[in-house]
């Protein structure tokens, strides 16, 4: 079952659809905690885009015995669901406060807006909607290294992280770097590909670079990790679950030329309970351990990417597309930056979709880049189902790298209308203000 349909069984948003704002600016007291019960007015203007599939974040002190639960957002004809959430690394980025509210927002057409009410310390949810929202997001391991996001039992997100193990050249090949697979939004199937097949590298969603200097001028790679380099998964940070979003953040040790640590990774992935598909959020934060570090790399190896499962390569690539802001290109047609020609075209793109068929299926995937990532952004595609971005960037004590993308994953073709409307809710979010009644 698709995750959207049990959103849907809601009677509040039936006339609803989803998405997400990151607001920096806003701050609410904690002072929620020491009454019984407090009452805000929260105000979501659309701005000039019509808005859908929008996922709301809302920097918020947390009411003490809140975290991680459920509240309920009243709007004109039914309760809304909304998640408590302990700080992520959008928080983090802002200076904010000691917790987030999430929720989703009605539909709303460019220049209106809605006003949706939050009660803390009652349950202001209706018997029926709070039932409902018993199927929520679960993180759960029961296989090691392998640790899996389910939504109402149906996989979402599957996260592999092994120990690296160098008994041998292929052990060492199936450990050196965590990272993460897609299901299908049906949970019938992965749709990424892991360790082996085509370029063994290309592994699920990822994010490497091949060419990196640090120090006295030491060298590796920890996109392809050739030995002794390799990223290693060391600690689960935080987690979330319930109805609205499940996230998780996890530490990576990036280690180079002699096989040392020089930089520490936070990587979080959140999934939010929001159509097309699977809606995921993806977040980085790298720091140095000591020396600045150049990253560097080309199209084909480095950045943050997405490989589609190997079946691709072996029986299917010839149905694979590519939609672009200026149109859907030719099956197998592909368009990549490289030093000589710097093709404008493959520079700075804010989204671009891959359209790939696995076991009879059509499925699709949109790349959103933020334009707060680091550019200029050079684009890759491969008609065996990778695709994604890369940039220069100097790592200092003073100046970590912080980058942000969306990766929506749905069944069937993406539109350039629905891709652009996705897009300009990531780029130019609603904008949201609250006011204690």
């Amino acid at each position: 079952m698709r995750l959207l349909s049990l959103f849907r069984r809601l009677p509040a948003i039936l006339h609803l659809s989803l998405g997400v704002v990151f607001t920096s600016s806003l701050l609410i007291g904690s002072a929620a905690a020491a009454a019984a019960t407090i009452e805000y007015d929260i105000t979501v203007s659309a701005g000039k885009h019509d808005r859908a599939n929008t996922p709301i974040r809302v920097p918020f002190d947390l009411p003490k015995g809140s975290e991680s639960s459920t509240v309920w957002l009243q709007g004109a004809d039914d309760a809304v669901p909304g998640q408590w959430t302990a700080t992520g690394l959008a928080s983090e980025a802002d200076g904010s406060t000691s917790g987030e509210l999430h929720f989703v927002l009605p539909a709303l057409k460019a220049g209106g807006s809605t006003t949706l009410r939050l009660t803390v310390g009652a349950d202001s949810g209706t018997s029926e909607s709070a039932a409902k929202s018993r199927e929520t997001f679960a993180w759960s391991s029961e296989k090691p290294g392998e640790t899996e996001l389910r939504f109402a039992g149906q996989g979402v997100l599957r996260y592999v992280h092994p120990k690296l193990d160098e008994t041998d050249a292929k052990t060492r090949e199936a450990t050196y770097k965590p990272f993460h697979h897609v299901y299908a939004p049906d949970g019938s199937r992965v749709v990424t590909k892991g360790p082996g097949g085509q370029f063994t590298h290309h592994r699920g969603l990822f994010f490497g670079f091949n060419r990196v200097t640090y120090g006295d001028g030491l060298k590796c790679d920890v996109w392809h990790c050739k030995a002794p380099a390799f990223e290693g998964h060391e600690k689960f940070v935080g987690k979330e679950e319930g109805f609205v979003l499940g996230r998780h953040q996890v530490q990576i040790g990036w280690h180079g030329a002699k096989g040392e640590k020089f930089a520490d990774e936070q990587r979080e992935l959140t999934v939010y309970n929001a159509e097309p598909g699977q809606f995921i959020e993806f977040r980085s934060l790298v720091t140095t351990t000591g020396e600045p570090i150049t990253l560097d790399g080309d199209p084909q190896h480095a950045g943050f990417h997405f490989r589609a499962d190997n079946e691709v390569a072996e029986k299917t690539k010839a149905e694979t597309y590519y939609l672009r802001p200026d149109g859907k290109d030719k099956p197998g047609a592909t368009r990549n930056w490289d030093a000589k020609s710097k093709n404008p075209q493959a520079t700075n793109e804010a989204w671009k979709a891959l359209s790939f068929v696995l076991g009879g299926k059509r499925y699709s995937t949109l790349y959103l880049d933020h334009p707060s990532n680091p550019k200029e952004a050079r684009s890759s595609e491969r008609d065996y189902g990778r695709f994604g971005t890369y940039f220069e960037y100097q790592i200092t004590p003073e100046e970590p790298l912080r980058v942000r993308y969306r990766a929506i994953v749905k069944e069937g073709e993406f539109t350039a209308d629905e891709a652009a409307a996705l897009s300009a809710d990531f780029v130019e979010p609603p904008q949201v203000v609250v006011k204690r009644r």
